[in-house]
C-alpha cells in the first residue's frame, strides 16, 4: 500500500503556522498521518518565497524568514523536499497552459518529480490540477 504523499506551498504553510482557517481535505491529512515526517512536506523555495514576501512588505512573520519557516517544519512535523538542479530545469519543461510565476513552476515541477500532491489555494495551479498535469488538494 502507498501512502499519498503532499507538498504544501507557500501559502498553506503561512495558514496552517497562523492558525488561519484550511480545508476540510487538509485538516484530515494532517490528522490521519500517523508521522508527517516524509509524508508532508515543504519546498525550501518556499523558504525563499517567505523572504520575498517579508521585503517587499506582503507579510509580517514577527521574526527572521529562516527562522519562522524552520519553526513552522518542526511544529508541524514536516520535512523539506529536496530541491535539484533537474527539478529546477523540468519547471522549464512543464506543460501548458500555464502561467510563468516561477514559485509555482518550481512546486509544480517538485511534485511532479517526486509524485506528490500540491496543498494550494492558488487558483492558477487548482486549474493546472484540474487539467491533470500535477495532484492538487485544495487548502
Amino acid at each position: 500500500m502507498t501512502t499519498e504523499r503532499y507538498l504544501l506551498d507557500t501559502c498553506a504553510i503561512i495558514y496552517l503556522a497562523h492558525d488561519m482557517p484550511v480545508s476540510k481535505g487538509l485538516l484530515d491529512v494532517l490528522d490521519f498521518m500517523p508521522s508527517r515526517v516524509d509524508t508532508v512536506l515543504v519546498s525550501p523555495f518556499s523558504a525563499w518565497e517567505l523572504g520575498m514576501l517579508v521585503a517587499k512588505g506582503r507579510i509580517v512573520l514577527g521574526r527572521p524568514p529562516a527562522e519562522w519557516f524552520r519553526i513552522a517544519c518542526v511544529r508541524f512535523d514536516i520535512s523539506t523536499v529536496p530541491l535539484s538542479a533537474e527539478v529546477l530545469v523540468s519547471a522549464s519543461f512543464l506543460p501548458e497552459p500555464l502561467h510563468g510565476d516561477p514559485a509555482d513552476r518550481i512546486l509544480i515541477a517538485t511534485a511532479r518529480s517526486y509524485d506528490l500532491t500540491i496543498v494550494t489555494r492558488d487558483r492558477a495551479i487548482l486549474t493546472y490540477g484540474a487539467a491533470g498535469h500535477v495532484k492538487v488538494l485544495a487548502c
